[in-house]
């Protein structure tokens, strides 16, 4: 047998090392290492629990909101302010997570994951009259093609034109990622990093003028969503339709509901957009106890224990350990290996919501491809699933801006007395990420954090085989995929990238006193 080992990943978040082993262009076995570490979780001892949610959005530049909403949920939860958040408060938060998630999936398309599929080198040869395809021509002819390669050995299928229209599509992407970032900080405050996500709701005084500029330069964004976006994922599954068999994974689901609270029928804002749940063989929806979620160290760089759940988790660091090949730990749901993100935010809410509009959305995607809901089991399907999450969160946005009263407050004042009124206490923040299902848990003792633990969807995804010796989803999906043995494999790179890979959100602290660990030479 051989070995392939990549490392580092490009065009990810983070640091990530993959290792597999081929025999007969198969491979038979997979590592997946995430080598970066962070130490936020430590970091948050002795603190005010509202220091959380300005501390954990530094886990991660391109994601930070997910973790600004779920540590203020967390604190909410310990501070008994869950159901005191005003109107504008909750309509605000959909508002900005919902943008932002709509900038992150196309990030994650058109940037990071679109060059495994589209060659810009080709553009050469196709005629247009856009200045900045002119443009890029100029500089691929003059030799500058650096940050388009490897290109050797890669299966590139769309023809010429396309490819045009592709690229177009990618410079296009850019300019509407830096205007949906510029719409959420209307209300965010700030970005990257939210200064307005509060317990208790959103900081700032709601103007009419936020409200008519954000609802402004959000409708571009839509266009871009529904006539860009979707449409060049549903070519990429049509052209690349393979791939809806390949990097099919664990076939275990797991979602928690989103944190867009739309109104139930009492008028109340006690539905979510995403409902959560267990998804597994294709149909099978189940709710899901999160008593149920532990994290395993064995085959982590930390001291081995049993699997232990996340509120009474442990970061003691063993870099040294003989075992351990990953700074990411090992979720599991009870004992099992589940996949997290937009595939299963889609399929737990078609399979739980059947009169959803959300269901009729999903079918009339898959009849257009001719597949069906088995196919999101798969490389193609999981971009699919993004690019439909991301259409049915900007379905959204208008409804909310439209909803949204000037003048009124968007926050309660926080009191950590209604929490017995003794600073004692814990509270848990649940929400569905870009990447999906996102956890805080947290600890309080006289008024300060005692424990704080965050399992990530990048830790559900990236994470090393356990006590059972079962592999993550990650290195699942790699396990019997057939590669061609080149300078270049992409078949792993096209796997592990389309689970949007964040190793910053998934690892964890080298040691909290600063002992000595290694050098290192980053080159």
């Amino acid at each position: 047998m051989k070995k392939i080992v990549i490392h580092p990943i490009t065009r990810i978040e983070g640091h990530l090392k993959v290792e597999v082993m081929v025999d007969n262009s198969e491979i038979k076995d997979a590592s997946i290492s995430g080598t970066m570490f962070r130490g936020i979780e430590v970091i948050l001892k002795g603190r005010d629990p509202r220091d959380a949610v300005l501390l954990t959005q530094r886990i991660c530049g391109v994601c930070p909101e997910p973790h600004a909403i779920a540590s203020v949920t967390a604190v909410e939860d310990y501070a008994g302010l869950t159901d005191k958040i005003p109107e504008n408060g909750i309509l605000l938060r959909n508002l900005i997570a919902g943008t932002r998630t709509i900038a992150d999936h196309i990030l994650h398309f058109y940037i990071l994951s679109g060059l495994d599929y589209i060659d810009p080198a080709r553009v050469i040869e196709y005629s247009s009259n856009d200045r900045d395809i002119n443009t890029l021509k100029y500089f691929l002819e003059q030799g500058y093609s650096s940050p388009f390669l490897p290109r050797d050995d890669i299966d590139y299928r769309f023809d010429t034109r396309t490819t045009g229209a592709l690229v177009s599509h990618y410079l296009k992407a850019l300019d509407i990622y830096r205007k949906a970032q510029q719409a959420a900080t209307l209300f965010g405050g700030k970005w990257p990093h939210d200064a307005a996500i509060v317990a208790g709701g959103v900081s700032g005084k709601l103007t009419v003028d936020k409200i008519t500029e954000f609802i402004w330069r959000i409708e571009e964004i839509i266009d871009f969503v529904k006539n860009y976006y979707l449409p060049d994922v549903i070519a990429l599954t049509k052209t690349y339709n393979d791939y809806l068999g390949i990097g099919k994974g664990c076939c275990n689901l797991l979602a928690y509901d989103s944190s867009y609270k739309i109104k139930s029928s009492d008028g109340n804002y006690s539905d979510v957009l995403f409902k959560g749940g267990l998804v597994n063989d294709i149909n099978n929806y189940s709710e899901l106890d999160t008593s149920s979620i532990t994290e395993d160290v064995t085959h982590s760089w930390y001291n081995d224990s049993e699997p232990l759940h996340p509120a009474d988790g442990k970061t003691k660091p063993a870099p040294n350990k003989e075992d351990g090949y990953s700074w990411i730990k090992s979720p599991r749901y009870n004992g099992k290996v589940y996949e997290v993100g937009p595939i299963a935010s889609i399929l737990t809410t078609y399979l739980c919501k059947k009169d959803s509009g959300i269901k009729k959305i999903v079918d009339d995607t898959l009849s257009e491809i001719g597949e069906n809901i088995s196919s999101f089991y798969s490389v193609a399907g999981r971009h699919l699933a993004r690019a439909l999450s991301a259409s049915i969160i900007a379905d959204e946005l208008l409804k909310w801006a439209m909803q949204l009263k000037a003048g009124d407050p968007a926050a309660v004042e926080y009191d950590s007395s209604t929490a017995g009124g003794d600073g004692n206490g814990n509270g848990v923040g649940l929400c569905s990420a870009p990447r999906g299902a996102l956890g805080h848990w947290l600890n309080v003792k006289e008024g300060r954090i005692s424990n704080y633990q965050i399992i990530t969807p990048t830790a559900w995804n990236a994470s090393p085989k356990d006590k059972d010796m079962q592999p993550g989803p990650y290195e699942q999906a790699l396990i019997g995929l057939k590669i061609k043995e080149s300078d270049c494999p992409i078949e792993i790179l096209r796997v592990i990238r389309s689970f949007d890979p964040c190793t910053a959100c998934a690892v964890h602290m080298v040691t909290p006193g600063g002992d000595l660990i290694g050098k290192y030479r980053v080159i």
